[in-house]
This record gives structure tokens, sequence and C-alpha cells, in this order.
């Protein structure tokens, strides 16, 4: 799977409604702010795999719809088994376990970014997830933490900014 597009669709045939795919479309426009900033730094990453399974990252809420509107896990183990049972390159689907459960497992910088776009896009910042993400960028481009923390956090802040305005736009998409 290469494109948003192709992910898009693979969600809409198995049959994703459309809160789901608001929620992507949500999540995508804080990872493409996030991606522009790691862009400006020169950092090297993987700028496609990171927009596709943000598409992909919440697959497992079409098999627990109810997880849409509330508080859950289930989700994210069955995402990663739907995906897989449909192609899906095992890394993409790893996703779907990893963008929440990014503090218990080992996690690349571009799973870590869709983590990171799936709270911010709400306004919600998680320091630990912050730290994290920022000692993943640190260690690729083997520069010091402190070095490209303001800059990050600024970055965060800002789009955890807008979050309240993509909510309200969630919500309104819905009726």
């Amino acid at each position: 799977m290469k494109s948003v597009d192709e992910a898009r669709d693979l969600l809409v045939k198995l049959g994703a409604p459309p809160r789901l795919i608001a929620h992507t479309r949500l999540v995508g426009e804080a990872s493409e702010l996030l991606l522009a900033q790691v862009r400006r730094l020169c950092i090297p990453h993987d700028a496609d795999f990171v927009r596709v399974a943000v598409v992909l990252h919440d697959a497992g809420k079409i098999v627990h719809p109810d997880e849409l509107r509330r508080d859950g896990a289930e989700h994210e183990p069955a995402g990663e088994k739907l995906l897989l049972g449909h192609g899906v390159d095992p890394a993409l689907a790893r996703c779907c376990l990893s963008h929440a459960r990014w503090a218990s497992m080992p996690c690349s910088l571009e799973e870590l970014l869709v983590a990171l776009a799936d709270s911010l896009w709400k306004g919600k910042r998680d320091a630990s997830l912050e730290k994290q993400a920022i000692q993943a960028i640190s260690e690729r481009v083997g520069e010091g933490f402190w070095d490209l923390y303001i800059e990050l956090d600024t970055c965060f802040e800002s789009i955890a900014a807008d979050g309240a305005l993509r909510l309200m736009r969630s919500e309104r998409d819905q009726n």
C-alpha cells in the first residue's frame, strides 16, 4: 500500500463508517503539520509511511465501532489482524498497535509521528510521547535533545492549539 487514497479505499471497502474516515482526515491534517516541521529540520523520514499509517491506524474500529465514541483498546489488535488479513504490509498494520502502545513497545520515528498526530489533532499534549519523539529525532540526526526541544515543542503546541477547531469540525461532519 503506497498511497493515502489506496488506504482510504481499503477502509471504505472494509466498511469504515463516515466518522472513522473523517477522523483519519483530521489526524492527517495534524500529521502534515508534523511532517512539514520534520522536513524543515532536514530529518530523514518516510513521509508516505506516516501518511498511509495515519489512515490505517484505527482500522480496528471497523470491527469495534463502539470505540469510535468511547475509549477502548480492543480495536488495536483487531485492526492489526484485519489489515494483515487483507495483505497490508506488517509494518503498516503494526501502527494499529503502536499508535496507542508506543510507551510499551519499541517504535520507529514514523510510528511515533503517527501517535503524535493522533494526540495533537484534538489538542491533547502528551509530554512522554513528545519527549520520546524528540529523542528519536535526536538520535536520527545526531543532535542533542535540548537543541531540538524548543523548536519541536513550539510545533507541537501550534498543532494542538487548533485542536478545538478540528474537534468542532469532527462533530459537525457527523451531523
